[in-house]
């Protein structure tokens, strides 16, 4: 099992200096310690949050707000573009201020975005989550989270807004780009890792959405999730758990939804039963940007912003963000009415202030301006200028991006070698746009659109400038030929010509990343149908018409259905928003100086009629006779191709296991082609007959094997009996006596063998303190 991230330091002294200042507090006082505040917000500039213009209110000012104090600083670097160092320099001013000028002296807590980086101005930005789900590397991407918060505690910045660890259930979804994939067990393990490196820098991760929200009806945005309490338990929830109980995460965030009637902002079932009752989470619960207000204004469960606050505060939320809509005056109304006990806004106030005093912001010696670090991500060259994408956090961002690159399909027409003296038509409109590389939460994609007349302050180079870098001896030609979703068809024909002039085309399609409609992915940019947008598929046709060799490269935020693009493209390619080194790692999988490695984080579908869909569907989910519809995607979960080959040899399975007991298995693989890959080993099981339906297969354990041509190495799984369980008929977490099937597959789909495991006793109950991830061992 990894190692647990450490979680803040409480000591004694620590312990003493919280609850002295807990009962020297005055209520408004302890309320100012419950909310964010949020400056520099222009409504003109646009919005970056769920109903921001309608409820942020007017600018404030900071002493202002703050003469009582302050809990949290929201997004000082994030909401415009700053110039790091003076920023960093501005952020320390106020924390001055707050030891100075307010009672009781005590420092903010500052958060910011950090789902692909930290979402600043020159900030490296990575992959979007869907490529670490491709990449199926969590050291890698614990690594990622290690930069990651090194560069924001070198910036001041105390607690980072991810990962997001919702569970993929509906392409349509705008917000699948920030999701890592649709198998609860690879998010919990890719989640987790994140949170492990983010955490060992000191700075606070924040799980978000907890919890449901990915499975919205209809794919809607912000809409109500219909979703079983079994469901809920047995899918949606574990991710959330392994990140709190194995990798300590120490804070979480609500989620907008509202399952069964119940929005999660006043739900005290999953926000303290189930969170801190069962998981032990000790951590602080913060709002959703709204989410508290929301009660009032979009579920209609709470009368007023003080109905709502306490609604909020005794389900369990601890902090409002991005600032005090409701945990300020309307909160100490209902105190000083006596509609709440004060104890309430003490056991939340407790838990923030233990977060403060873990992080040092209770010190006396404090230091609100952090020294700049001899090394690491935040190194200032000799004018002093601070650097937030220094090399090695560039390097990590390229072979995250490398290893994500998934290749769908290929005639044998990639690699290109150094195409050398062929023409080659690239065509699209991702391929000179230095925005396709980037997610919703890219700083880049989320804040710079309000900002035209700033450059992104990236070393980024767009898929036809790395193509030129890349293929050097190469005669490159481009054509636009429409636009992402403008419906200009105008290009085509010249796309088309150009393309039936070259030796090889190649196809650059996709995504456009943006927030509330400005987009077709992200958040807010959710979808009716899962065709290519725009008139996108107009020009693949024309292209593809004109019998040159093509291959399709696709930048996107979710899978689209593209089933004539799998049969007619020469090679088809895909990339989950690669961040800025994406377009480099790309170009080097088209040449072969990379050799593509990704596999499918999220089954690519068909066409939308199968959408909701998860390949954890039970027998029922599949295709019948009592259906015209057939759900099955056009490419499964797990399936990628290489430029070598591997074959699998010696599965060893335990015939005969107890119930509870972990299930040992092993494999050999071994590279039988004539370069270098890496393959993803993934193992599977499949209870056969059970009291309740059960997924027809279910990932339980994987592993990323480099090997060089002609090496093999076992691989060995330690498979706990917590993957193997659900939640029984009577409420009951359990596994069942009887027959599972373990298999080694290349996807989900692609069965390599399958072994008969026996699971006899009595039915096995848990306790919740079992291990929840399989152990891997590679033995070269």
């Amino acid at each position: 099992m990894p190692a647990r991230a450490e979680r803040p330091e409480i000591t004694e002294h620590r312990l003493r200096r919280v609850e002295k200042l807990l009962a020297d507090m005055s209520l408004g006082e302890k309320l100012a310690q419950l909310v964010g505040v949020w400056l520099n917000v222009n409504r003109d500039e646009g919005v970056v949050a769920p109903l921001q213009d309608s409820m942020q209110g007017e600018d404030v000012q900071f002493e202002a707000f703050a003469r009582d104090g302050l809990g949290q600083i929201t997004r000082h670097f994030g909401t415009r573009p700053v110039d790091p160092g003076w920023a960093r320099s501005a952020l320390a001013e106020r924390q001055r201020w707050l030891r100075e000028n307010t009672r009781l002296g005590i420092p903010a807590l500052v958060h910011e975005e950090c789902l692909t980086g930290l979402a600043a101005w020159r900030a490296t930005t990575y992959p979007a989550p869907p490529s670490w789900g491709a990449s199926f590397d969590p050291d890698l991407v614990e690594e990622m989270g290690r930069r990651i918060g090194a560069s924001m505690r070198a910036l001041g910045v105390h607690q980072g807004l991810a990962p997001v660890l919702d569970v993929i259930r509906d392409q349509r979804w705008g917000r699948v780009e920030e999701c890592v994939s649709e198998d609860p067990y690879e998010v919990a393990t890719i989640g987790a890792a994140y949170v492990r490196g983010l955490q060992s820098t000191g700075v606070i991760a924040t799980l978000k959405h907890f919890v449901g929200y990915s499975n919205s009806r209809a794919g809607r945005n912000l809409a109500p999730v219909h979703a079983g309490a079994r469901e809920v338990a047995d899918t949606l929830l574990f991710p959330f758990e392994v990140a709190v109980r194995d990798a300590g995460a120490g804070s979480v965030m609500n989620s907008y939804a509202e399952i069964d009637g119940v929005p999660i902002a006043a739900d005290d079932h999953y926000l303290t039963r189930v969170l801190r009752d069962d998981w032990g989470f000790e951590g602080t619960v913060v709002a959703d940007y709204f989410a508290i207000a929301f009660l009032h204004t979009l579920h209609a469960v709470a009368t007023d912003a003080e109905d709502a606050a306490v609604q909020a505060l005794t389900a369990g939320i601890d902090v409002e963000l991005p600032t005090g809509v409701a945990y300020l005056e309307p909160l100490a109304r209902a105190v000083t009415s006596g509609r709440i006990d004060e104890a309430l806004i003490d056991r939340a106030l407790r838990r923030v202030l233990r977060q403060k005093a873990g992080l040092g912001l209770l010190d006396d010696d404090y230091d609100p301006e952090p020294g700049r670090a001899e090394e690491g991500p935040v190194n200032g060259p000799e004018d002093g200028r601070v650097d937030l994408d220094d090399p090695a956090s560039r390097d990590v961002a390229r072979r995250l991006a490398e290893e994500s690159v998934v290749l769908l399909t290929n005639d044998g027409v990639l690699p290109l070698g150094d195409a050398s003296g062929r023409k080659v038509a690239v065509v699209g409109p991702n391929a000179d746009d230095v925005a396709a590389l980037f997610g919703c939460y890219s700083f880049v994609n989320h804040v710079l659109p309000h900002f035209p007349d700033v450059e992104t302050g990236l070393a980024a180079p767009t898929l036809l400038e790395a193509l030129r870098a890349e293929l050097p001896g190469a005669e490159l030609a481009t054509e636009r030929g429409t636009g992402v979703d403008d419906g200009d068809r105008s290009g085509i024909a010249a796309a088309a010509r150009l393309a039936a002039g070259s030796d090889v085309a190649i196809l650059v399609l996709g995504d456009r990343s943006g927030l509330f409609g400005r987009g077709t992915s992200g958040e807010g940019c959710d979808v009716e149908g899962l065709d290519l947008p725009g008139a996108q598929a107009e020009l693949a046709e024309a292209v593809l018409t004109t019998g040159t060799p093509t291959v399709v490269v696709l930048m996107t935020g979710r899978a689209y259905a593209v089933p004539g693009l799998l049969r007619d493209a020469a090679a088809v390619v895909q990339a989950y928003f690669p961040g800025e080194e994406g377009a480099v790692a790309i170009a080097r999988v088209l040449s072969g100086a990379v050799n593509p490695s990704g596999r499918l984080p999220m089954s690519m579908p068909r066409g939308t009629a199968g959408q909701p869909y998860s390949y954890l569907h039970p027998k029922l989910g599949g295709a019948g006779s009592v259906s015209n519809l057939d759900p099955a995607p056009a490419l499964p979960f797990g399936h990628g191709l290489s430029y070598t080959s591997f074959a699998y040899a010696d599965l060893t399975v335990a015939a005969e296991v107890r119930a509870g007991q972990p299930i040992r298995c092993s494999v050999v693989v071994r590279n039988t082609g004539e370069r270098a890959g890496a393959e993803v080993v993934q193992v599977y099981a499949s209870d056969r007959i059970a009291s309740v339906t059960r997924p027809l297969a279910q990932l339980v354990g994987y592993a990323r094997v480099e090997l060089a041509p002609g090496e093999s190495a076992r691989v060995a799984f330690d498979v706990p009996a917590r993957l193997l369980s659900f939640t029984g008929r009577d409420g009951r977490r359990v596994v069942e006596p009887g027959e599972v099937g373990v298999s080694v597959r290349r996807s989900v789909a692609d069965v390599v063998e399958e072994r008969t495991v026996l699971v006899t006793g009595p039915v096995y109950a848990f306790t919740g303190d079992e291990r929840r991830l399989t152990t891997v061992s590679v033995e070269h």
